[in-house]
């Protein structure tokens, strides 16, 4: 009797606090952004070969939080206001952004900036540092 009298006040004070709550970002729906320029994707092993090569620049677009948890050894974190002063000179140079996972789209969003400003070589990694992590790979802390 107790547990299902606890458990009848949870689910009420869950849908009372429930009301509160909006879903999405607050403005109207609309339609999806459609990218004209595919983005080009990288997997893990592809990462893996790139590690250390010279003019292969990583970059990491997750909070700070989640950058001082460790990163991909020789990324740069990019979350940051100017942003822009971290990106090499040259072009043509190989530039690799990820995120957190497969549902984070802040690397997506990042390659794309990049890629208006006339980057030609942008990767991004969909599995991101939580599937860095999972394989077990090597990463670096600040």
């Amino acid at each position: 009797m107790k547990k299902t009298l606890g458990q009848i006040l949870l689910t009420i004070t869950l849908l009372a606090s429930a009301a509160n709550c909006v879903a999405g970002g607050g403005s109207e729906m609309g339609p999806a952004p459609h990218y004209d320029q595919p983005l080009n994707t990288i997997s893990l092993r592809e990462v893996d070969s790139l590690l250390g090569q010279e003019g292969v620049y990583f970059f990491d677009v997750n909070t700070l939080e989640l950058w001082a948890q460790g990163f991909i050894p020789g990324a740069v974190y990019f979350n940051v206001k100017d942003w822009k002063k971290l990106l090499p000179k040259d072009k043509a140079s190989q530039m690799i952004f990820y995120c957190a996972n497969r549902l984070c789209n802040a690397s997506e969003i990042a390659a794309r900036a990049v890629m208006k400003m006339g980057y030609t070589n942008v990767r991004q990694m969909p599995d991101g540092i939580y599937g860095w992590r999972l394989s077990n790979r090597v990463t670096e802390k600040p």
